[in-house]
């Protein structure tokens, strides 16, 4: 309950802030924040740790698969496999491949 608090404390604050500030300033944080998304380094720091990411998923995956077995019902194994399938397009939200 606590966190929800905060949580709406949170937005309402931003929401009375954001009133404030208007349009302009709205506009003004937009282009800050695609301009640092679409700095070369950083778009490199995010590429490299989700690479990180998908391998240590990989590696837990494997790692769990191993010690669970047989032991989850088969309902369970093909909803995990239809959901995998999804992820297979080869690019993620950002416009980046997944590499």
């Amino acid at each position: 309950m606590r966190y929800r608090l905060t949580f709406i404390a949170g937005v309402a604050l931003g929401y009375v802030l954001g009133t404030r500030a208007g349009r302009e300033r709205y506009e003004q944080l937009k282009k800050s924040a695609r301009q640092f998304a679409q700095n070369p380094a950083v778009r490199n720091t995010c590429e490299t740790a989700a690479q990180s990411g998908r391998e240590f998923a990989g590696k837990a995956y494997h790692a769990v698969g191993e010690k669970v077995g047989d032991k989850v019902p088969s309902s369970v194994t093909d909803r995990v496999r239809s959901l995998r399938g999804r992820g297979a397009s080869g690019e993620d939200d950002w416009g980046t491949t997944n590499t």
